[in-house]
């Protein structure tokens, strides 16, 4: 690993692996190393920094007691388990897998610093980027999102991104708009107290791909950091955002993937 990318994984462990990682949850109850969130929408998530040192049988147990704590409240519907390539982490798959869980597909941990995306990046003809906060935008931008990655139109993905805007807390919801609809999407989540501001949700509607309009997007998004007093930038990239974040200077420091449980 070089020098650069030690560097903003020790900052994204000591900065980002806390509270921070989860605004806009509702309720935060801590269970030995765990940090386990409830969302609106019914949505449980659990972080930790580290796994404290546990062991095969200790991670076994931290499993079963955290699912065990939001199988105890009927409004949650599905959890989230986000998991790091780089945790010493013993048994944590097959225990996760043995309580239930499925594994999402790995994305790569990206960071890097914010004055690398800062560029003017023209988009096509036609193209405009704006920040949306109104109720049918949000919701406009939230079902374009779910169809480009492959699944149904949530209601509740919209009403958490509603939610975090009534709470001021500094998210903003980006959009580029043609032929009066939007054609792509993302969102900046600068984190009080730390030097990042992470960029999420990244979606472009096949047709429009390869125009150079998500890197717009990134672009727009990190200016605004910036503006924010943010030095770095986090993303967890797909295979097909990866690429681009890279040319734009971020490097990849490590993996996460997501586990999944859904209430039968």
């Amino acid at each position: 690993m070089s020098q650069a990318a030690a560097r903003f994984l020790e900052a994204y462990d000591a900065q980002l692996r806390t509270e921070a990682e989860i605004p806009g949850a509702l309720t935060v109850h801590g269970h030995g190393p765990l940090l386990l969130a409830a969302f609106v929408g019914g949505r449980g998530f659990i972080t930790y920094r580290n796994l404290g040192g546990a062991d095969h049988q200790g991670i076994q147990a931290l499993v079963a007691e955290a699912l065990n704590f939001f199988r105890s409240q009927p409004h949650i519907t599905n959890v989230e388990w986000k998991s790091r390539g780089h945790d010493h982490a013993p048994g944590l798959h097959d225990a996760l897998l043995a309580n239930g869980f499925t594994a999402d597909e790995p994305e790569s941990i990206m960071i890097g610093e914010a004055r690398t995306l800062n560029a003017e990046v023209p988009v096509p003809d036609g193209v405009r980027l704006r920040r949306v906060v109104d109720e049918p935008d949000v919701r406009a931008m939230s079902a374009m999102q779910d169809g480009v990655f492959g699944g149904p139109v949530s209601k509740e993905r919209a009403d958490e991104l509603l939610h975090r805007l009534s709470l001021d807390d500094s998210i903003e919801l980006w959009v580029a708009e043609a032929e009066g609809r939007m054609v792509s999407a993302g969102r900046l989540e600068p984190v009080p107290g730390t030097d990042f501001a992470g960029i999420w949700g990244g979606a472009t509607l096949p047709e429009w791909r390869g125009r150079g309009i998500y890197r717009a997007l990134t672009a727009r998004r990190a200016q605004s950091a910036l503006a924010r007093g943010k030095s770095l930038i986090n993303s967890d990239s797909t295979e097909f955002s990866r690429p681009i974040l890279e040319r734009s200077g971020l490097i990849k420091v490590s993996t996460t993937t997501p586990y999944r449980w859904v209430r039968g």
